[in-house]
Order: structure tokens, then sequence, then C-alpha cells
């Protein structure tokens, strides 16, 4: 049967940065869904305040729908998606960025819904917490406080995080170009940083949602590389391929890799799209135990 595909977004993205993609797969005759996570897409909060001219002082306090969000809560969300879509047939879970700690957070938990699992440049934690491999060799040359150059409030009493992606600054703009886009236009640049939305939740997880082996384990698996990544190193995406291939040996990553910055495969979506499809053409794996 022909599989769905489940799109799942990076921090302060949504949907519609997925929309290039799903029209590629399309194209290829395959069918996709972009999923929103809970305060993302259309239930995201946009305050009058982060319009021009913006009232900087408004935006550092106004309230947002995210607060409170946890990454259960993003997980739950998921799996009724992979419940709906799993009707339908085979399902392939594809995660970027940060939504790949949502998918192996889902897939802990209901690995029977998800037929492969595709992390392109995703976090996927197995021995760390995703904040302390900030602190490891493989993210030294991450510009961990370029997102703090438009820092709009206090996390701690927002109770999520909340960056000025409209800010005119140049230093910003700048280091948010080097660090998701380095390879793309400036108006490239321009019109994806118009996608992003100004909130993210807090909750990365703790030890008791890294991959485990007895259910994420079991589902086979893939790992885009993203050759030119400043927001994951090359260094960071293969530590977590290695370290995800020592947890389960008997079911290691399928590993690929694609040309370009964090965004450039969502930008010039045709070479991931054919990746994907191919990965829809493998042969169904024998089922683990």
């Amino acid at each position: 049967m022909q599989p769905t595909f489940v799109l799942v977004h990076g921090a302060f993205a949504n949907s519609f940065s997925l929309a290039p993609l799903q029209a590629e797969l399309g194209l290829l005759g395959h069918r996709s869904v972009a999923v929103d996570l809970p305060g993302h897409g259309f239930g995201a909060t946009y305050t009058r305040a982060y319009q021009a001219p913006q009232d900087l002082e408004r935006l550092a306090a106004a309230p947002g729908s995210l607060k409170g969000v946890t990454l259960a809560d993003n997980a739950a969300h998921l799996i009724g998606i992979l419940e709906r879509a799993k009707r339908n047939g085979p399902v392939i879970l594809v995660a970027h960025s940060r939504g790949g700690v949502t998918v192996t957070a889902a897939a802990n938990a209901r690995p029977d819904l998800i037929d492969r699992l595709v992390y392109v440049a995703a976090w996927c934690p197995v021995e760390l917490d995703v904040n302390d491999y900030y602190a490891e060799p493989e993210m030294a040359t991450v510009d961990a406080a370029s997102l703090a150059l438009a820092a709009a409030g206090d996390p701690a009493e927002l109770g999520l995080l909340r960056v000025n992606f409209r800010t005119a600054d140049p230093d910003a703009l700048a280091a948010f170009k080097a660090a998701f886009l380095a390879d793309g236009t400036d108006e490239e640049f321009l019109v994806f940083l118009n996608t992003f939305q100004p909130d993210e939740n807090l909750d990365v997880g703790t030890s008791a949602d890294r991959a485990q082996a007895a259910t994420w384990g079991r589902v086979p698996r893939t790992f885009v590389r993203l050759a030119d990544d400043a927001s994951m190193p090359l260094a960071l995406q293969d530590r977590l391929i290695r370290e995800g291939d020592e947890l389960t040996p008997d079911n290691p990553y399928d590993v690929r890799t694609l040309a370009g910055s964090h965004l450039k495969w969502l930008v010039d979506p045709a070479p991931a799209a054919r990746v994907l499809a191919e990965l829809a053409e493998l042969p169904a794996p024998s089922a683990r135990p």
C-alpha cells in the first residue's frame, strides 16, 4: 500500500514551510500530511505588538498560547495524527530539527503506528538530554547565543521562548542567515524568516524521553544528513547516528546525505523529495519482536 508521509516541523516553524516539499512529493505521486504541533500554525500567538511599528515592550510581556505546552502534549497530538494516518496504510514519519524530539517521544510510546522514522538533521537524543549536547565538542561551532540577539521577554516569566524574527537589526539578521540558510539568497532567507512564528515551547524532554531500544528501536529508521548545516553540525548529526546504532545494532540507521544548510532542503525541496520517494519504495522490513 502507498505510505503516508507525516511531516513534523522544527522550532519556531509550522506546516506552512513544508508546503513546497509536499508539492514535490505530490508530483512524485506520494501522499503527505504536514503537522502543526500545539500552539503552531494557526494556533500560534501573533500580537499586535509584533506588527509594524513594533511595540517591543508589549511584545516582551504579551501572553502566548505555548505557555505550559509540554513535550508530552506534542507527542500526544502527533500520536492522534498517526492513528488516523495509519488507517490508510503504512506511515513514514519525517522530522526536522527540534521536531525530532517529538517524533522520538511518539515512537517510544507507539512504535506500532510508524513504519519508518526519518530524521532530517533532527534531534534524536540517546546518551544525553538535548540541552546537554550543546556543551559537547560536536556543537562547539554553533553560535547558541544568536537567537538572543532578537530575544523578547524573559522565558521564565512568559513560560515560553520568544524571538522577534521581524527585527531589522543587521547583526541579528546576519546571525540568523549564517545559522539557518547561509547558502540561500537574501530574498529566500527573508521569505523563510517570515514563516517563523515568534514563540516556541520550553520543554525538550528529560532522560525518560531519549530513544528507547525496546520501542523506538524496533522501527526502521533513516537519518538524512545535511552536509552544510551550521545549526546542527555534521559532527553532531554523525554522533546521533552513532549513538542510535550502538543502542540498537541490529537496526542501524539507513544514512543519506543532502548538500545544503539547515533550511536549504525546504527552500529547494526536490532533492529531499526524491530521497523520501526512494524510502517509500524500500521493501517492508520483517516484523521485529
